[in-house]
């Protein structure tokens, strides 16, 4: 502890864990440290299963027929990987993709009308989607053609669309698609939670629905990720990046205090020992002064010993409720997995439902998606608040990490490391500086 640090992280969340390990790569002397005694802050996983009942204040233990506790890993936050997105980008630069393996997610579906479809993201899936009728798929094919085609250097492609000035609502009316259409395109693939970004220029929807085909492109299912025993191993996979660079890990280490100067962060006090520093990294429960309540988020876990219901008994899936479907301003979302990913016992699946609260009933909110589940052997509910930081850091060198939304893929979690990279460093993040700098010490004989 009696040390100078140039970066200090407290929290072992998968933000804190990124950033951690991107600033022992890029040669700074970091110290991380949690006041829990496990990995992954709020978005670890939790195993034996015992210890999800027990967090959850349930006062029974798992009965049998649950299989044996240690079988599951259960995530808190659920999300999926996209397979051409930032977080793949960065476990590949960094190499960490060597500590983990990943499965393809089986299926990503639609809810319109009470039902749920699968989601059509490619020209053939068009023409046979049940979503759409006859013209109206002639139509969507069209469009996701021009999308495919879209370059923004090159005006050719734009067919008269301006990319920084024409709106996506515009976009749909040029190619003449319905609300339905709509809905699913804006939602399920290029999964934004509500219905603004019709008003706003079209140019980032397109590189969305782009990004969402590409990553269906890799491996054909679906375009989603998803790591064996569940994303807790995310945040220790880049734990133990930063650590073969050189940065200190203390879990189960209390935080008295945040030593200020002037303003200025200098250190942060431990068990009566100060360890200085020049910045600090962490999530906003570590300064509770210097964050503001924006929201809620419900997460409904729901253990099931059967498929979801039209998904092709699926053993993992998302399917997205778009808001306008159940008359809401934010989507609501199922992630499911199951024993195929080593995250519960043989025969049994867990469903996460989430959104962002609206009302103060936030159980009725997501009782559309709990239908689609049924029936349900057990359920653990939690309401989580969402927290911002009221100031950017640069003044004091404090950068607290986002909250983790209700979207289930992780592209919002990397523009908050990017975004905090930028404001400590004066640079914008860039991947190749993640490239690992040395044949490490530990790397190959591990495997």
């Amino acid at each position: 502890m009696d040390e100078e640090y140039d970066v200090i992280v407290l929290g072992t969340g998968l933000t804190e864990c990124i950033l951690s390990g991107i600033m022992s790569v890029n040669g700074k002397k970091v110290l991380h440290m949690d006041r829990n005694p496990y990995y992954g802050g709020e978005s670890s996983s939790i195993t034996p299963l015992e210890e999800l009942y027990k967090r959850f204040d349930l006062p029974d233990s798992p009965p049998e027929s649950m299989g044996r506790g240690r079988d599951w890993n259960v995530d808190l936050i659920p999300k999926f990987l996209m397979a051409n997105g930032q977080l793949v980008k960065m476990l590949l630069y960094t190499e960490v993709t060597r500590y983990l393996d990943f499965k393809v997610v089986e299926g990503s579906f639609v809810y319109k009308g009470g039902k749920i479809y699968k989601v059509p993201s490619t020209e053939a899936e068009a023409l046979a989607s049940n979503l759409m009728g006859m013209f109206e798929k002639r139509r969507f094919r069209k469009f996701l053609v021009f999308v495919a085609n879209f370059d923004e250097n090159d005006p050719k492609t734009f067919e008269g669309v301006d990319p920084k000035s024409t709106t996506m609502g515009e976009v749909y009316k040029k190619f003449d698609l319905g609300q339905d259409v709509m809905d699913f395109t804006g939602h399920a693939l290029a999964l934004y939670r509500t219905d603004d970004y019709l008003e706003q220029p079209c140019l980032e929807t397109i590189n969305r629905i782009k990004l969402y085909s590409e990553s269906l492109a890799r491996y054909g299912k679906s375009p989603y990720l998803y790591p064996l025993y569940g994303l807790g191993e995310l945040p220790q996979g880049f734990a133990r990046l930063s650590a073969i660079y050189g940065g200190t890990y203390m879990l189960n280490k209390p935080v008295e205090e945040i030593v200020m100067e002037g303003g200025r962060v200098v250190g942060v006090k431990s068990e009566g020992e100060v360890a200085r520093c020049k910045q600090l990294i962490c999530d906003p429960s570590y300064i509770p002064e210097r964050v503001r309540k924006v929201g809620q988020v419900i997460r409904v876990i729901c253990i099931l010993s059967h498929p979801i219901e039209n998904t092709n008994d699926s053993n993992s899936c998302q399917i997205i409720i778009p808001q306008n479907q159940v008359n809401r301003s934010s989507d609501i979302y199922v992630c499911m997995m199951s024993y195929a990913h080593n995250v519960a016992a043989q025969g049994k699946y867990i469903a996460i439902v989430s959104t962002t609260v609206e009302t103060d009933a936030p159980e009725a909110e997501v009782e559309p998606a709990l239908d689609l589940l049924k029936p349900i052997d057990q359920k653990f509910v939690a309401i989580s608040d969402l927290y911002e930081p009221t100031d950017d850091g640069t003044e004091s060198q404090i950068f607290a990490s986002g909250a983790y939304d209700a979207t289930t893929h992780f592209e919002t979690t990397c523009n908050d490391i990017k975004d905090i990279y930028k404001r400590m460093t004066g640079t914008d993040f860039d991947f190749e500086n993640m490239k690992r700098k040395q044949n490490d010490v530990f790397g190959e004989d591990e495997q």
